[in-house]
């Protein structure tokens, strides 16, 4: 009888801590896609951690082998390279999802999101190639958007892509990040864990809530070149939602007392001059949101917002910048600050 009750008392007591919420959190920190990853999970004291920082790190490596263009082996840059035209390519899983989900975001855009931007950026001085920041000639432009056009890339079947032009080359480097914060999330559910967020280079996406049992939230910077990096603009809530912010205050460079920033229309071959100097997107997926923030930046927040709010579970806050140096901000039709 007594260890009967030693027995019953001893679960009660786990039953009233785990009432209580006795949980840990585990942090995880680390380089990647040049830019850095921050990722906090919730769990309950008995979950070991210990090895999802070994798979959270082999996953990276993975997704950065397949599309980082700064390794000369990886399946970006070999296609890159692959120049026969209408002749398939293989790719690996990770690949053919993020080439399907460019051509979603380049076919709802318009064209306003393109991965075979590259040529265009290189030329204005904002790529990897660090030419000198200049204004290029019309000519130049009108050249290189011959090789510009993500309608030029072609899938066929589960795992195939192929050129239709032998000089069209990708850079998911708007997307990249947000892809891998999705399979970072997708990883850690399949752990177990339900309460996390993840972060890479800005892009985030939480699930569940934190320890305190409050939601995540989430500061979107203050769109200001002089704003220092921990300045909040607005906070938003995240409740199993990804959030991408894409801005032009950072990246730009002045000539005869004009701004020229690095986010290029694809459509035109000429940095974006509407105004809109930050674009926040909360969706279900952070690839998506990563995405359509570059796309409403060059879209401007009219049209911008008016795409978005035609699609499902995706809402925007597009900050402009006015004639005066004052900030103000439009929404579409769920988004809501804290």
């Amino acid at each position: 009888m007594k260890k009967l009750t030693i027995s019953f008392v001893y679960a009660l007591t786990l039953f009233f801590l785990a009432g209580c919420g006795l949980k840990k959190e585990a942090t995880f920190t680390g380089k990647t896609m040049g830019t850095t990853y921050h990722i906090k999970v919730v769990t309950w004291l008995n979950k070991n951690t210990d090895s999802l920082r070994e798979k959270i790190e082999q996953r990276l490596r993975e997704i950065n082998s397949s599309m980082s263009i700064y390794m000369e082996d990886s399946e970006i840059s070999m296609f890159n390279k692959y120049e026969i035209i209408d002749k398939d390519f293989a790719v690996s899983d990770d690949f053919i999802r993020v080439v399907t989900i460019g051509k979603k975001l380049y076919e709802i855009t318009g064209g306003a999101w393109d991965a075979t931007i590259n040529p265009l950026v290189n030329i204005w001085g904002f790529g990897n190639d660090k030419k000198k920041r200049k204004i290029p000639s019309i000519e130049q432009i009108k050249k290189l958007k011959e090789n510009v056009g993500y309608n030029y890339i072609n899938i066929s079947g589960d795992r195939n892509i192929a050129k239709k032009k032998k000089k069209i080359a990708i850079d998911f480097g708007s997307i990249a990040k947000g892809y891998a914060v999705d399979e970072l999330s997708t990883l850690i559910l399949k752990s177990g864990i339900n309460n996390f967020i993840v972060e890479i280079g800005g892009e985030v996406y939480a699930s569940g809530i934190r320890k305190d049992k409050e939601n995540w939230k989430v500061g979107i910077n203050r769109p200001e070149k002089d704003a220092s990096y921990n300045q909040i603009y607005k906070a938003v809530r995240l409740i199993n939602m990804a959030l991408a912010t894409s801005g032009d205050y950072r990246n730009f460079f002045e000539y005869q007392g004009k701004s020229y920033s690095h986010v290029i229309d694809p459509r035109t071959g000429w940095p974006v001059s509407n105004g809109v100097v930050s674009v926040s997107i909360l969706a279900g997926s952070c690839a998506v949101a990563d995405g359509l923030a570059t796309a409403v930046m060059v879209m401007g927040h009219e049209k911008g917002i008016q795409l978005i709010n035609s699609l499902d579970n995706i809402e925007t806050l597009v900050v402009i910048k006015k004639e005066d140096g004052s900030l103000t901000d439009y929404s579409s039709k769920g988004f809501i600050v804290q």
